[in-house]
C-alpha cells in the first residue's frame, strides 16, 4: 500500500491516506528499531537494582532511591510492552483508545507506542474449500457442487475493523457465491433448452444486467453455458462474483476453480440412464444421417449409368432396401424388389 515518506523515528501516520473505502481509511506506518529501546531497558533494569543495594547500605541512606528504583522498574515493564515481532507477510492494526492509527506491515523487531492495541493477522495466501454442497441448477435437478477458493488479506484494516470474523466472512460468501452460479446454469447440455434464460451472475449496484463486472450480456449468454462443459467460463465468473463481494472488506480473491461437480445421489442413476440414452439417440442420429447420404449418392450414380430417372416406386423401395442393409436392422428381412 503507497504511504507518504515518514521519518523512521516515529510511528505516527503522516501524508495523505493510502486506501479509502467505506468507512475505513487505511495507513501505513513504520516503527522504530526495538534493539535501542531493548538496551534502555536493560540499562533501566541495572539502575534500579544499583539503587536498591545503594539503599541497603551505609553511608547511602536516601529515602528516595527505593522510589527510583521503582520507577525504573515500572519504565522498563512499559517500554517493554511497546515490543513487537512481525514476520513476512504479516501485519498489525494499531488502535489507540478505540482510535485506528495505522497499520505495521514492517517485517522485523520493532517498537511501537505502548498505549497501542495491537491486533496481528496474516497477509499470506489461504485456501478456502467449499462444499460439496447440494444446489439446484437452471433447470431444477438436484446436483452436488464444490469450490476451492484461494484468498488473502489485502487491507488488513478493513479486514479487522469492517467485518466481526473475516474468515467466516470469506466462507459464507464462497458458498453464496457458489449456490448463485450452480442455480444459474443446467448441469448438461442436453438441458440447455429447458434452461430459462438468465440476465447475470454479479451483485452490482446498477440497474442493467450482465456478468458482475458491468458488461451488459445478452439474456440466453449464461443458460448456454453447462456446469459439466463450461469449467474455465465458471471459474472465471465465479472469480469475478467473489471478487466484487470480497472487495469492500480488504480481501483479495487470487483464484477460484470448481473441484467437485456431480448429480446428487438419489437422481444419479436415472440421470445416468438419461445420459445413456441420449448418446444412444445422437449415435443413431448420426449413423442414420450418414446412410441417407450413402444412398443418394448410390442412386445418383445408378441412374446416371442408366440414363434415365427412376420412378418414384422404385426409388422408394431401393431407399428402403439399402438403409436396412446400411443400418444393420437384423430383424428386418429385406426383400429385394427394384421393379426394373
Amino acid at each position: 500500500m503507497p504511504s507518504a515518506p515518514q521519518s523512521p523515528n516515529t510511528a505516527r501516520p503522516e501524508g495523505e491516506p493510502s486506501i479509502r473505502s467505506g468507512h475505513i481509511t487505511e495507513y501505513t506506518f513504520r516503527a522504530i528499531s526495538a534493539w535501542p529501546v531493548l538496551a534502555t531497558c536493560l540499562a533501566l533494569v541495572l539502575a534500579g537494582a544499583w539503587l536498591f543495594y545503594l539503599a541497603g547500605h551505609p553511608p547511602i541512606l536516601s529515602p528516595a532511591l527505593p522510589v527510583v528504583g521503582i520507577a525504573c522498574f515500572l519504565l522498563t515493564f512499559f517500554l517493554l510492552k511497546g515490543l513487537i515481532i512481525l514476520q513476512p507477510n504479516e501485519a498489525a492494526v494499531c488502535l489507540l483508545f478505540g482510535k485506528y492509527k495505522g497499520t505495521l506491515t514492517q517485517a522485523g523487531f520493532c517498537w511501537l507506542n505502548p498505549f497501542y492495541t495491537r491486533q496481528k493477522l496474516s497477509l499470506r495466501l489461504k485456501t478456502q474449500e467449499t462444499g460439496p454442497l447440494k444446489v439446484n441448477d437452471a433447470v431444477g435437478n438436484p446436483v452436488e457442487i464444490g469450490a476451492v477458493i484461494i484468498w488473502r488479506v489485502s487491507q488488513a484494516a478493513r479486514a479487522t475493523l469492517e467485518v466481526d470474523n473475516y474468515g467466516l466472512y470469506v466462507s459464507a460468501q464462497s458458498e453464496t457465491a457458489l449456490r448463485l452460479l450452480a442455480s444459474r446454469h443446467p448441469y448438461d447440455p442436453t438441458e440447455q433448452q429447458d434452461a430459462q434464460p438468465t440476465t447475470g451472475t454479479g451483485t452490482g449496484t446498477g440497474t442493467g444486467t450482465g456478468t458482475g463486472t458491468g458488461i451488459p450480456a445478452p439474456a440466453d449468454a449464461l443458460s448456454s453455458i453447462t456446469l459439466r462443459d463450461g469449467s474455465d467460463v465458471l471459474a472465471s465468473i465465479l472469480l469475478q462474483e467473489l471478487q466484487l463481494r470480497m472487495a469492500p472488506v480488504g480481501i483479495d480473491v487470487v483464484e477460484a476453480r470448481i473441484s467437485h461437480l456431480a448429480y446428487a445421489p438419489e437422481i444419479a442413476g436415472a440421470m445416468l440412464r438419461k445420459q445413456a440414452a441420449s448418446a444412444v439417440i445422437a449415435a443413431r442420429r448420426v449413423i442414420t444421417q450418414g446412410a441417407v447420404s450413402i444412398i443418394d449418392d448410390a442412386l445418383a450414380d445408378l441412374e446416371a449409368r442408366m440414363g434415365h430417372q427412376l420412378e418414384p416406386q422404385q426409388r422408394a423401395a431401393m431407399i428402403s432396401n439399402l438403409l436396412v442393409v446400411l443400418i444393420g436392422d437384423r430383424e428386418a428381412t429385406p426383400t429385394v424388389n427394384t421393379g426394373l
